[in-house]
């Protein structure tokens, strides 16, 4: 009997709906993937954003759940220097330095008295003082200045009339009383006696607004007034020029004397 041929295999045309299949569902998983991905659950989101930023920055969350604004750490503030400060400590110190220009002016004109005792010359708080003795300036219970000193008063005024400083002339006594027909009173000789000084520094040129005259009589003594020799320092009339640089009282001398 006869064997029959093996019957050729059909080929198959649509193998390739297999291949196109699969890629299909791959490419379906990858957008469901992408999807999933991209469609983030806010409120999670927004709740872990909170913990972390709570955890690491220290900052607090509200209520509400909203996201608190993170600032960048700010630059540490460096203090600017006060210009105004230093301006003004370069004027007083130049002030300081006119005030004692002036001093040493006083000095040298006023000397023979200064080694006589009768005039002393100060540096103070205040500014420049000059304190000189109204034995040598008026006469006893008199408010017009003695001729010999009317001089010496015009070479300090010569001085001063350079200088810029306010000036305040002081008159003072001791505690015993005075009354006459002149002065009822040691307030009215000690204020005349201020004001005869003020005039004379105005007529020899110093500008009026810088001048001012005080009585005291005797309520500011530098001594007691116990001893004759205490009474005659607090007997005294104080040329102030004033200053506004605070500094303790030193006297000044002249050069080469303790």
């Amino acid at each position: 009997m006869a064997r029959r041929k093996p019957q050729e295999e059909q080929d198959n045309h649509d193998r390739w709906l297999v291949s196109y299949a699969d890629f299909i569902t791959l490419l379906f998983a990858f957008f469901v993937v992408m999807y999933a991905l991209s469609s983030v659950n806010e409120g999670k989101y927004r709740i872990l954003s909170n913990s972390m930023i709570s955890a690491f920055r220290n900052v607090p969350v509200n209520s509400a759940g909203q996201t608190p604004m993170i600032l960048p750490p700010s630059a540490p503030v460096v203090p600017k220097p006060n210009l105004a400060s230093k301006a003004q400590e370069v004027a007083k110190q130049q002030q300081r330095e006119k005030m004692r220009n002036v001093a040493k002016e006083i000095l040298e004109v006023m000397a023979p008295l200064i080694e006589q005792g009768k005039v002393r010359v100060l540096e103070t708080s205040r500014g420049v003082s000059i304190e000189i003795n109204d034995s040598i300036l008026f006469s006893p219970g008199q408010a017009l200045l003695q001729p010999p000193l009317v001089k010496a008063m015009q070479s300090i005024a010569e001085v001063l009339v350079a200088a810029d400083f306010p000036i305040i002339i002081e008159g003072h006594t001791d505690n015993i009383p005075i009354k006459n027909t002149q002065f009822p009173s040691n307030w009215e000789l000690s204020a005349v006696r201020a004001t005869t000084v003020l005039r004379l520094f105005a007529d020899a040129g110093v500008a009026a607004e810088r001048l001012t005259a005080i009585g005291y009589a005797d309520t500011r003594p530098v001594e007691p007034n116990v001893l004759a020799d205490g009474r005659a320092r607090n007997r005294r009339v104080t040329i102030q020029i004033e200053s506004d640089i605070p500094e303790k009282g030193t006297e000044i001398t002249p050069a080469g004397r303790n």
